[in-house]
């Protein structure tokens, strides 16, 4: 039986939301355990502090919100064996230069929803980059817009953390 205490579950908000927006108050109140943070700044100083924040942890699951998926992308990037599986919502992929692992795709599970609608990360794009860079992609293109407002609430959060018998 997989509990919430077994893996680490981490959010990542975007560039313009933080911990305290409507996707960290939905996980922050339905999954006490998972880490939330705040990320400010470049996308570097982003980095550095989800480095700090993270490092030495094993079995993560992480979901990545806009930036916060483009971080949680390259944090896998770089530390894949830590990493069980990513769950990107909109992610902000063409942001960064990701084509140093275009060599080596990850093989970790990767969940990405992307809203029709999303005038703000373009959702071919980024199902181009995904498409390349994970060979284990479940994509979902959805009738929804960047925030993903309608979908979010309705994913089956539960089964995409890991968590049975909650």
């Amino acid at each position: 039986m997989v509990k919430m205490t077994d893996f680490t579950r981490v959010f990542i908000h975007g560039r313009d939301s933080s911990s305290r927006g409507t996707k960290g108050s939905f996980f922050r109140e339905k999954y006490p355990e998972m880490l939330i943070d705040d990320y400010t700044g470049a996308l570097e100083e982003r980095m550095a502090k989800l480095e700090r924040g993270l490092s030495g942890r094993k079995e993560l699951i992480l979901v990545g919100s806009s930036l916060g998926g483009l971080m949680a992308t390259l944090f896998a990037c770089n530390h894949a064996p830590s990493v069980r599986r990513l769950i990107l919502l909109a992610p902000a992929l063409r942001l960064a230069h990701l084509c140093a692992y275009d060599s080596t795709p990850l093989q970790l599970p990767v969940t990405l929803y992307h809203g029709k609608q999303d005038v703000v990360v373009l959702p071919e794009p980024t199902r181009q980059v995904a498409a390349k860079l994970f060979l284990n992609l479940d994509y979902h293109l959805v009738e929804d817009d960047h925030n993903l407002r309608c979908v979010f609430p309705t994913l089956d959060w539960d089964g995409l953390l890991e968590i049975a018998n909650k």
